[in-house]
């Protein structure tokens, strides 16, 4: 059953100096046969307009699914450590993503899901990522 919901995503590269990026935007929330999904189209503040994401929750894991403007399929598990294509309007680039710590407690109310992950993006220094996916249904 597709309900309404309020999604906040917070990225905090912790790095030398935090820099977060905070997205509040509404979607839909799904209880599905492995978990749940959550849909919503990215804004203007994520750099990302045009693209919708889709984020497939299971009980250990989850993927983050975008397509449109920018196209990746990205997959976290506990120390698990998973390699994507990032698709944007500039071009293609091989993204690692090594996950330390997932943290996922989701029911069919919503809830929260918080990871952190060293990113390798495109040949760049690792970032290390802090992730917190908040789903409150409406």
């Amino acid at each position: 059953m597709n309900k309404k919901a309020i999604v906040t995503v917070d990225s905090a590269v912790l790095n030398q100096e935090e820099d977060i990026i905070s997205v509040v935007t509404p979607g839909d929330f799904y209880e599905t046969e492995d978990g749940f999904k959550v849909e919503y189209n990215e804004t203007k503040i994520s750099g990302m307009e045009g693209t919708k994401t889709t984020i497939l929750i299971r009980g250990n894991s989850f993927d983050l699914i975008r397509e449109g403007t920018t196209e990746t399929k990205m997959e976290f598990e506990n120390n698990k450590r998973t390699v994507a294509l990032y698709k944007t309007p500039y071009g293609v680039m091989d993204v690692k993503i090594d996950t330390k710590k997932l943290n996922i407690n989701i029911n069919e109310d919503g809830g929260t899901i918080n990871t952190m992950y060293i990113l390798e993006l495109g040949g760049q220094p690792a970032l290390k990522t802090n992730l917190t996916i908040d789903i409150k249904v409406n």
